[in-house]
């Protein structure tokens, strides 16, 4: 049998993919269905328990392949990066309406109607997808329901010019283990959800994307060679470079996502768990 990636092969010894059928060992194989998430967030945990660890987050818009339900729990397949676990169900909606807009500030609410001065129903990620069925004023009414202020909205197919400037953007969020929005992010995920909204699909993890990103450039003791957007990797870490010298990551140190010269980092990380620098990485963009 082949060797597989768990985080991203939906199979468990008790049930897999029916795509996977010959290439992984399950006591049964099925036919997912394809699902949408219907919430502004859902976490996707290792287990079907709220206190599981939480690998990664699904943004409102997002498609799922779901091959179990069971006591309020789905078992599937994100569409984007492939990421596999459990989500929790009444998240998900069984019709999946194809996005027209996404959203491009930091957050934005949603509303019962198109005005300000109303409480608000949700409040929608960035990077959150949506459909929009028009326009009432300045708002914009959703297919889910709800109307969100239009300007905070761009449409699906248009691309940031700059991934660092949207990383930059994030400066401050709060770092959270498996987090994808400006509430709450991890390293992997600020580098996933910059290249999103710049049109680059990028995996999830740092060793999927250590291996899938860019190409490797020689690590050295000066890297005096360094330029905006390379990338750079320790075992379990990554981080953007803002210009030849200067580092932005999500990172349990700061707890924040934040800026600091990448020597002072690199002697910071090199002292503990992390290690060396592992690789670095330049996009072509």
């Amino acid at each position: 049998m082949t060797v597989v990636d768990r985080r991203v092969t939906p199979a468990r010894p008790d049930l897999a993919a029916a795509h996977l059928k010959g290439e992984v060992q399950a006591a049964r194989f099925v036919v997912g269905r394809s699902m949408q998430v219907a919430a502004p967030l859902v976490d996707v945990r290792s287990a079907p328990a709220p206190d599981a660890s939480l690998d990664t987050q699904a943004l409102c818009g997002e498609r799922v392949t779901v091959y179990e339900e069971e006591e309020g729990w789905a078992w599937g397949q994100l569409a984007d990066d492939g990421y596999v676990g459990y989500l929790a169900a009444a998240s998900l909606a069984p019709d999946v309406i194809a996005p027209t807009h996404r959203v491009e500030t930091r957050a934005t609410f949603v509303y019962p109607g198109p005005g300000m001065k109303l409480p608000p129903l949700a409040t929608l990620p960035f990077g959150a997808r949506v459909t929009v069925l028009g326009l009432s004023g300045d708002f914009a009414r959703i297919s889910r329901g709800g109307f969100v202020f239009a300007r905070h909205l761009v449409a699906v197919d248009t691309h940031e010019p700059d991934f660092v400037a949207v990383a930059e953007s994030m400066t401050g969020a709060p770092y959270l283990w498996g987090g994808r929005t400006p509430a709450g992010v991890d390293c992997s995920g600020l580098v996933q959800l910059s290249l999103a909204a710049a049109g680059v699909a990028a995996p999830r993890d740092t060793d999927m994307q250590a291996r899938d990103l860019g190409a490797p450039l020689p690590v050295t003791d000066d890297l005096d060679a360094l330029r905006r957007g390379d990338l750079v990797f320790w075992k379990g870490h990554v981080g953007i470079m803002r210009d030849a010298t200067t580092l932005l990551h999500a990172n349990g140190h700061h707890m924040l996502v934040a800026s600091e010269r990448l020597a002072d980092a690199r002697a910071r990380i090199a002292a503990n768990s992390f290690g060396a620098i592992t690789t670095i990485r330049r996009l072509a963009w």
